[in-house]
């Protein structure tokens, strides 16, 4: 019950502080943090695309296969919302 609590206690944490945090970026600041967010979901795919090992439990599998899902998801959403950003700094030919 005490990591339940733990583990509740930190996720609360975790929004709030990042609520706080995103909503203080200006606009300037949007592609290179959409950058680095990619990077951290890359880095999440890697761990979940390990965690779907044969040998692990069935659970342990499906929430694997879930956040594989999931960071894709980030991922390829990230970069093409990157690349948009990017291109609308062009200059028109």
């Amino acid at each position: 019950m005490h990591e339940l609590v733990q583990a509740v206690t930190v996720f609360v944490l975790a929004v709030y502080i990042g609520f706080e945090i995103i909503t203080k970026v200006p606009p300037t600041l949007h592609t290179p943090l959409m950058s680095g967010s990619n990077a951290i979901s890359g880095i999440t795919l890697i761990g979940a695309v390990i965690s779907t090992r044969v040998d692990n439990p069935k659970l342990a599998t499906i929430l694997g296969v879930c956040a594989v899902a999931f960071a894709m998801v980030n991922v390829v959403g990230g970069y093409m919302v990157t690349h948009r950003m990017l291109d609308m700094f062009k200059g028109k030919r």
